[in-house]
């Protein structure tokens, strides 16, 4: 690991345990619980071994019946909004836009990053694309609430430019936790952007769609992004192709043309 990636990690590990009230390390370097009060939610009684289990979860991917899975994201989503590693981006973002959905899906739509109304209201993919991407969803006999979409960064590059790849590098630490929680079977990237950067390839997009790939458990279908289909209409049977296959290996019943 290099050493800028191997501090972004270390910082953003650190402000996590911060989160998760963590006040001191000893000298031996175990981690010692604040033993402050917590503070009083409405149906949300955690004590110190849920604390403890959520910093697992953080680390694990593991939900337990007390959605700390859920909880724990809510942490990495407080650490992204606080984010200062793009001064570019910070400089031009209304508030990070982190992710929606189900944080128990078995699919997740990755994109690129947060255009002008995402920039907005805080939420990815509720712009002409977004709802592009809910129509196909719909089409695949899902709701959105049944998957969960996220993007490659969190924050909104200016005038809607491709994330540079040092700032996806900046996000790929938030990104890897994010995934791991949410522990889905499928991911499907929209663009060539979300594409590459989780294939960890320089192929084209029209390469790499049509067939399932496997990355760290993961299957993975890469397609056209909703944008793309805007300016290009003709490529929405190819995306149809792309989630037939997908369809077909979850389970789904595939419609007949």
């Amino acid at each position: 690991m290099q050493s800028d990636q191997l501090k972004r990690t270390i910082t953003q590990f650190l402000r996590s345990a911060q989160s998760a009230g963590v006040s001191s390390t000893s000298p031996a370097g175990s981690i010692e619980i604040a033993s402050a009060e917590p503070e009083s939610h409405s149906n949300n009684h955690e004590s110190g071994s849920d604390i403890s289990q959520a910093a697992t979860a953080q680390s694990t991917g593991e939900k337990d019946e007390h959605g700390m899975g859920k909880e724990t994201l809510a942490i990495v989503e407080q650490e992204v909004s606080q984010c200062t590693l793009c001064d570019e981006l910070v400089a031009n973002r209304t508030q990070t836009v982190f992710g929606v959905g189900n944080p128990n899906a078995d699919l997740v739509f990755f994109g690129e990053a947060p255009g002008r109304d995402e920039d907005k209201q805080g939420i990815p993919f509720v712009g002409r694309a977004g709802q592009l991407l809910t129509k196909i969803i719909e089409a695949m006999g899902l709701q959105r609430d049944d998957v969960y979409i996220l993007n490659t960064v969190k924050c909104r590059p200016p005038d809607n430019r491709n994330p540079l790849p040092e700032e996806q590098e900046n996000c790929k630490g938030f990104l890897n936790r994010q995934l791991a929680l949410i522990s889905p079977k499928y991911i499907c990237c929209l663009g060539s952007v979300p594409s590459k950067n989780l294939l960890e390839t320089k192929e084209t997009i029209g390469k790499l769609r049509g067939v399932l790939h496997e990355v760290n458990g993961w299957k993975v279908l890469c397609t056209y992004h909703p944008a793309y289909l805007l300016r290009n209409p003709s490529a929405k049977q190819f995306v149809w192709e792309d989630m037939q296959i997908l369809m077909k290996d979850m389970g789904l019943p595939v419609p007949k043309t």
